[in-house]
């Protein structure tokens, strides 16, 4: 089975992250060197890096393997695994300096798992620290925010994530047009994990596939949607968004849109009427019955921009 791509050009080192935040990297830099760290909450849209950040910290700490302990909240998100597996791992004695807890999309833990998550990690703060990692930063309770060092983790430049897209596939010899790419890059934006996954589906014997081309698996709705509205068939594009967007995802889709508004239109002023149009539609997401409708009426004048 070939490698996964994300995993094999995940950044081990804080010299090969990309830092949006010198502040942010500084502060890192002072944990490495002093050799340790505070609890933290590592905060962010999916895909941006935060788990990568939270292991590049592992790393260089230089941590025992067995001092280590990853739960990923939506598959764990009960008060069980916070009184049984963490308590457990928790108070016992590390067997380097400290041992940490790494818990992936804690938004998805219920509030009574982080009210007595807040207790494990004061009664055991000696011996493990907490880093966790949200979507959603609102979801989690103040008593976790206050105990946790706070870290934003922004997207990266839409170029910069293009390039990066583009090293990989260089390195993997993978010959690609660069409209091809363009279509990967704006349906997954600002998401980098997704991207690179999609990438590697649709590479096939050196070649990188355009979205038609590809398996249905590779070929999300969002890809198909790029590579219509690129095509200019507005209504087809509508179509696919209204018939695959679930009703809880809307509010990811208007991120979405924000995201790349050089979908939208090329020009700052265009894209600066697509701001509105989007604003809008999420305005009116809360107030409009049907989700449907109002996300097909956004499309539309958006695809009126140019």
């Amino acid at each position: 089975m070939k490698e996964l791509w994300t995993e094999k050009y995940r950044p081990k080192q804080v010299g090969d992250y990309v830092w949006r935040d010198g502040d942010q990297k500084s502060q890192v830099e002072t944990w490495i060197k002093a050799g340790s760290i505070p609890h933290v909450l590592l905060s962010g849209s999916p895909g941006v890096g935060k788990t990568t950040l939270a292991k590049v910290l592992i790393n260089e700490l230089d941590l025992e393997p067995a001092d280590v302990m990853e739960i990923n909240a939506s598959r764990e998100r009960g008060i069980d695994i916070i009184k049984n597996k963490i308590t457990n791992f928790a108070g016992t004695m590390p067997f380097g300096r400290f041992k940490i807890v790494l818990m992936d999309e804690a938004d998805y833990l219920t509030p009574e798992a982080q009210a007595v998550m807040r207790g494990v990690m004061e009664t055991y703060a000696d011996n493990c620290r907490f880093m966790l990692t949200c979507n959603y930063p609102n979801k989690i309770i103040p008593a976790l925010h206050s105990r946790c060092q706070g870290f934003h983790v922004d997207k990266i430049d839409h170029t910069e994530f293009t390039a990066r897209c583009a090293t990989i596939l260089v390195t993997e010899n993978v010959d690609f047009e660069l409209d091809t790419l363009d279509s990967f890059v704006t349906a997954a934006y600002p998401d980098l994990r997704k991207c690179i996954n999609n990438l590697q589906m649709a590479s096939v014997e050196g070649k990188l596939m355009a979205p038609r081309e590809a398996s249905g698996s590779t070929a999300d709705y969002r890809l198909k949607m790029v590579d219509l509205f690129k095509a200019g068939q507005v209504t087809a594009a509508r179509k696919v968004a209204c018939a695959n967007v679930r009703p809880d995802e809307m509010e990811e889709m208007f991120r979405w849109m924000y995201d790349n508004l050089q979908l939208w239109s090329k020009t700052e002023e265009g894209q600066d009427k697509a701001i509105v149009v989007i604003r809008n539609g999420l305005v009116n997401h809360a107030l409009v019955a049907d989700p449907e409708i109002n996300l097909s009426a956004t499309l539309v004048e958006l695809a009126t921009i140019g």
